[in-house]
């Protein structure tokens, strides 16, 4: 690895690899050696990690890593390494971990004395904040909201008083709903949908709860969305 991680242990290496958001050549030239280099790809969807491989000639050991079933996978990952094989851990798309299955498998790595070494990548959260225009000198990741509105709500309403940028993650069903639930809890507030990070439809839309809803309803939202939410100092009125 050319000198870029720290002496290898008895055991093995638990890499945690950032993957493309949706380019597929977003993917960094180390995170590349090391997916050639590992005795196995620990992932979220097989089918997703293997159109990424084969887009650079790699064949790699698959080992299924998802939610809600993570731990039942940790016996033979924690086995593979305890061996002296090194892991690479990946989700579909972005930073293990990040809203993604990886914590369980990290804490239990480093509980046993295994190196943990992050190979960072393409993550939606940063990718949105650089080009939303919205503040960044202080932001609050939150992932996916609440399943349930009040729930929502609660959750939305602790941001009254935040003077951060919030970062949010919505499956495109729920981005009109929650549109409404902002408008009433937040107000005004400035907001950005970024849809479609780094594919060839990439798009920023700006506004009010109530502006984005306008533009938004003539048409379908396709693709995760990344929603951000400005701070109390972006409040209109």
């Amino acid at each position: 690895m050319g000198g870029t991680t720290a002496p290898r242990g008895t055991g093995g290496r638990l890499y945690i690899v950032a993957t493309p958001i949706g380019n597929l050549e977003d993917l960094t030239f180390r995170a590349l050696k090391v997916l050639e280099s590992v005795s196995a790809v620990a992932c979220e969807d097989t089918r997703r990690t293997l159109k990424l491989l084969n887009r650079y000639n790699l064949k790699k050991r698959l080992i299924s890593y998802y939610r809600p079933r993570e731990m039942e996978k940790l016996p033979q990952i924690m086995n593979l390494l305890e061996q002296g094989g090194d892991v690479a851990l990946v989700s579909d798309a972005g930073t293990p971990g990040i809203s993604d299955p990886g914590f369980p498998l990290i804490r239990e790595a480093l509980s046993r004395g295994i190196e943990v070494i992050p190979i960072p990548g393409a993550s939606a959260v940063t990718a949105a904040l650089s080009a939303a225009g919205l503040p960044t000198h202080r932001f609050l990741f939150l992932g996916f909201p609440p399943v349930k509105k009040t729930a929502s709500r609660k959750w939305l309403a602790a941001l009254e008083e935040e003077e951060g940028t919030a970062v949010v993650y919505l499956p495109p069903r729920k981005l009109f709903s929650f549109l409404d639930l902002i408008g009433e809890v937040l107000g005004e507030r400035e907001l950005v949908v970024a849809r479609e990070l780094t594919k060839l439809h990439e798009e920023f839309l700006r506004g009010t709860a109530a502006e984005l809803k306008a533009r938004l309803e003539s048409g379908t939202v396709k693709g995760e969305v990344t929603l951000l939410i400005g701070g109390k100092k972006t409040r209109r009125g």
